[in-house]
């Protein structure tokens, strides 16, 4: 496998662009495309998901699925714009197996490989964005900015030190002042319908907490 480097720019359409020729691990053989990050470089919140999901993969843009929806919901209850917001994810291909209904394709998450050789790519966008505000949606993206040891239980709903302690960006020198940890929003979907808009809330109130700063 090849790995397309990325370039040193902080031109996001320049980097989007390269990203698109990456085979740094095997997920780019069944992924419809690589699904780069969207939003202004300007922005002051940055949003790390964990991968696109089918609909991200068909249209090659993050969170416009079901999941995404939920997040615009929360956002805006949270009293975020979503225009303040760069949204992208620790991986950039879908990983997926087939099932026996068709068309229909399987999420699976992602491996410690998969997040490795696509962190390069996270690393430009947090340098092209230099946002105030990091959070981590989910134990993928926390595992991707904080390292292997990132427990979703322990970090979510606090304020994190930036740069982290240990992990990949302990040495990061851009101006991000804090990062959050909370759960992903498809996370919200998979729960029970009881449980749904309890879960919603915590969304909401962890995603609250930047808008504190």
């Amino acid at each position: 496998m090849s790995q397309a480097s990325p370039p040193p720019t902080s031109d996001l359409a320049v980097l989007a662009d390269a990203a698109r020729s990456c085979e740094a691990c095997e997920l780019y053989r069944n992924a419809t495309q690589t699904v780069f990050g969207a939003g202004s470089r300007s922005a002051r919140i940055m949003l790390v998901g964990e991968q696109p999901g089918d609909s991200e993969d068909r249209r090659g843009t993050p969170f416009v699925g079901p999941a995404g929806r939920l997040l615009d919901r929360a956002l805006q209850e949270a009293g975020i714009e979503r225009a303040q917001t760069y949204v992208t994810n620790a991986v950039k291909h879908f990983k997926w197996k087939a099932t026996d209904r068709g068309n229909r394709r399987l999420h699976q998450s992602p491996s410690a490989s998969n997040i490795t050789a696509c962190r390069p790519w996270l690393t430009a966008e947090l340098h092209a964005v230099a946002p105030q505000v990091v959070v981590a949606l989910g134990a993928v993206a926390g595992k991707s900015l904080f390292g292997p040891k990132f427990t979703l239980t322990e970090h979510r709903g606090h304020r994190l030190d930036w740069p982290p302690v240990a992990g990949p960006f302990a040495a990061d020198q851009t101006a991000v002042e804090a990062a959050f940890a909370t759960i992903h929003p498809s996370a919200v979907l998979r729960g029970d319908a009881a449980d749904r808009e309890r879960m919603l809330a915590g969304l909401v109130d962890d995603l609250r907490l930047v808008t504190t700063l």
